[in-house]
C-alpha cells in the first residue's frame, strides 16, 4: 500500500507539473496584462516601464521558470489587481467553494443512491421509468439555465430564498440544487445500473432460495459489492464540483474560487488563475488518490501492486 501511494504521487506531481505549464502557456496567449491593468491615457513609456517591472518582457521559459520556482514555495507571485499574494487569495476562498461543493454532493448522495436502488428493485415499473425521466431531465438542463429559473421562481416570484450572498442556510439551498442536480443524475444511473448487476449474481439468488430477507440482501450484499463505480464517480463529481463551479458561483455570487478565477481571468491576473487552478488540480488529485485507498477496502481481491 505504502509503494502503490508514494508512486500515485509521483504521478500525481507530473500532472500538476503538465497542468502549471499548459495554463501558463495558454494565459500567456491571451493577451497583455499591461493594457488592461495600466489605465487608458499611460504613455508607451509607462507601458514600458510596468511590463520590465513585472518581468513581462522576459522570455516565456524564464517566466515558466520563475513561476515554477515560486509554486514550489508555495509563492504563486502577487495579484496584480489585487495587490496581494495570490495564493493568500484563492485560500481565502476555498472554504466558501468546499461548503457549496459539499452541500452539492450531499444533495446528490442523499437523492441519487435511494433512488437507483429502488429502480434497479422495482425495474421496469412506474417508480423506474420516474427515476430514468428525472435522471435523463437533470442531465439534459444547462446549470445556467437552471440557476437562473430557480432565481426568478423562489426568489423572484414567491420570495421564499435569497438570490444571492453566502451566509446561512437558506443562502446555500438554490446553488446546492443547481450544482448537484446534475451529479444526482449520473449516480442515479450508475447506482441503477450497478444494482442490476449484482443482483443477478448466483449468489444473489442463493441467498434468496435460502430464504434471506430483501432488505438485508439489497442493503449487506448487492449495495456493497455495487459500491466501487459508485465511489469511483463519487469522486470524480466532488472533483468536478469544486472545479466546476464557475457557472454557478458566477450566478448566485457566490464568493468561491469559482467567482475569483473569472474575474481573474478578465482581468488577465495571471498568479491568481495560476494559483486557483493549482489549488483546485491538487485537491482533483488528492481525491482520487483517496478513491483508489478505498477500493481496497470495498473490495478485498481488489491489490495494488
Amino acid at each position: 500500500m505504502k509503494d502503490y501511494v508514494l508512486r500515485r504521487l509521483g504521478q500525481s506531481v507530473l500532472v500538476l507539473f503538465g497542468i502549471s505549464f499548459v495554463v501558463f502557456l495558454i494565459l500567456h496567449l491571451t493577451g497583455d496584462p499591461a493594457l488592461v491593468l495600466l489605465p487608458p491615457d499611460a504613455s508607451v513609456e509607462d507601458v514600458r516601464r510596468f511590463r520590465q517591472e513585472m518581468g513581462f518582457n522576459d522570455p516565456f521559459l524564464v517566466q515558466y521558470w520563475r513561476f515554477l520556482g515560486g509554486a514550489l514555495r508555495g509563492d504563486f507571485g502577487q495579484s496584480l489587481r489585487h495587490g496581494e499574494p495570490a495564493f493568500g487569495l484563492v485560500l481565502e476562498r476555498m472554504p466558501a467553494t468546499f461548503e457549496l461543493a459539499g452541500a452539492g454532493l450531499a444533495l446528490a448522495l442523499v437523492l441519487a443512491i435511494p433512488a437507483g436502488i429502488v429502480s434497479a428493485v422495482r425495474r421496469n415499473t412506474p417508480l423506474d421509468y420516474a427515476s430514468t425521466v428525472v435522471a435523463l431531465l437533470g442531465q439534459s438542463m444547462p446549470t445556467f439555465w437552471l440557476g437562473i429559473m430557480l432565481i426568478l421562481v423562489f426568489s423572484v416570484h414567491l420570495n421564499l430564498l435569497p438570490s444571492s450572498g453566502r451566509g446561512t442556510l437558506p443562502h446555500v439551498i438554490l446553488p446546492a440544487i443547481t450544482l448537484g442536480l446534475f451529479t444526482t443524475a449520473r449516480i442515479t444511473r450508475l447506482t441503477r445500473s450497478g444494482m442490476l448487476d449484482v443482483l443477478g449474481q448466483d449468489y444473489i439468488r442463493t441467498a434468496r432460495a435460502k430464504g434471506v430477507a430483501d432488505p438485508p440482501i439489497v442493503w449487506k450484499h448487492a449495495l456493497k459489492n455495487a459500491a466501487i463505480p459508485i465511489v469511483t464517480i463519487v469522486g470524480i463529481e466532488l472533483g468536478t464540483l469544486l472545479g466546476g463551479s464557475v457557472i454557478t458561483e458566477t450566478i448566485f455570487a457566490w464568493p468561491g474560487v469559482g467567482r475569483l478565477s473569472v474575474q481573474a481571468i478578465y482581468n488577465r491576473d495571471y498568479p491568481v488563475v495560476q494559483a486557483a487552478v493549482f489549488v483546485l488540480a491538487s485537491t482533483f488529485v488528492l481525491v482520487n488518490l483517496m478513491v483508489d485507498v478505498v477500493y481496497t477496502y470495498l473490495d478485498p481481491r481488489i491489490r495494488l501492486r
